[in-house]
């Protein structure tokens, strides 16, 4: 028989129309704040409010969008550049594959 351990999972509840700061994005993807910088340096995350970091705002979406990074590093051992390129092509086919459903079963004949 074998032993299963529980896991304990804590995290930040975070409203959909709330932006977040550079502190909550990093607590909520469990990153550093050099890794962020980084992944703007890359184009991946665009801040608003500024140039000063105590100033950033994060839609809601970028904690999914790093979160996704962070997979991608992970398990397909991708660096930032490579990560950027596949989450443009992921965004690419979602947008085919909603103007795909907006056809209708007639339109896609």
């Amino acid at each position: 028989m074998s032993e299963r351990k529980a896991e304990v999972v804590s995290g930040t509840i975070l409203e959909e129309e709330d932006d977040v700061t550079l502190y909550e994005l990093c607590e909520a993807c469990a990153v550093r704040a050099e890794t962020v910088e980084a992944m703007i340096e890359e184009g991946i995350l665009t801040p608003s409010g500024g140039t000063r970091h105590s100033r950033w705002r994060f839609s809601r979406g970028t904690v999914v969008r790093v979160r996704t990074v962070m997979r991608m590093q992970r398990d397909l051992r991708v660096n930032l550049a490579g990560a950027a390129l596949a989450l443009e092509l992921l965004e690419r086919i979602e947008e085919l594959n909603a103007r795909l459903r907006s056809l209708g079963p007639e339109g896609r004949r």
